[in-house]
């Protein structure tokens, strides 16, 4: 995010998105911008397979608690949810990577997709002190038939043209960009944003162009 640029809150008064750490062990604030995109950032297939959180059901319950949800949501989760949490999460990561770069996107990933979004999703409700919680009986598949809806929503939505990766030569972070000047290129500029700076400057120097 651009530099000066002000962050929505939520209705609970906290800045979207979700804390993470740098090869170097520093964290930074990443927003994708949507909670499906935040589910990306639990692992992925093929190479990103290593960076795998979703263990067991504890994990996707802490993710939930981590995104941006409202708070108090406490899904009943089971070993084959996680299970398809990843199935679902490989599936979005290779359809947001395809829809950033202009590539079709593949029926057989859609009808993942597509399958999660049909089961019953969270039901929110109105809480007597006026804020928004969970009524009774949500679970690991109601979350990811809102997961799944929120990517529905995302990639059929006035944003999709602006769903893109980060344009850090070694980072895939995904990110819808959904600010107003449209001009967002980094996962975050205190991180990717700041270090390509610094290695832009340093390729300069070394050309003597600087």
């Amino acid at each position: 995010m651009d530099k000066g640029e002000e962050q929505a809150m939520d209705s609970a008064g906290r800045t979207p998105g979700l804390t993470l750490v740098s090869h170097e062990g520093r964290p930074y604030r990443f927003d994708p911008g949507a909670l499906c995109l935040e589910l990306l950032t639990t692992g992925g297939p093929g190479a990103f397979a290593r960076y795998e959180v979703l263990h067991e059901p504890a994990d996707l319950v802490a993710w939930a608690r981590r995104s941006r949800l409202p708070d108090g949501l406490e899904p009943a989760v089971s070993e084959g949810e996680v299970e398809r949490a990843r199935v679902l999460r490989d599936a979005l990561f290779l359809l947001t990577a395809d829809r950033a770069h202009g590539r079709p996107l593949r029926p057989d990933l859609l009808d993942l997709v597509n399958a999660a979004a049909a089961e019953p999703a969270l039901v929110a409700r109105i809480e007597p002190d006026g804020t928004r919680g969970w009524a009774p009986g949500a679970t690991g598949t109601r979350l990811l038939s809102t997961v799944a809806r929120d990517a529905i929503d995302l990639f059929t939505g006035a944003y999709a043209d602006r769903i893109r990766e980060c344009g850090a030569h070694d980072c895939y972070l995904l990110f819808v960009d959904t600010s107003r000047p449209g001009r967002r290129r980094w996962c975050a500029m205190e991180h990717c944003g700041n270090r390509e700076k610094v290695r832009a400057h340093r390729a300069r120097s070394a050309s003597g162009e600087g």
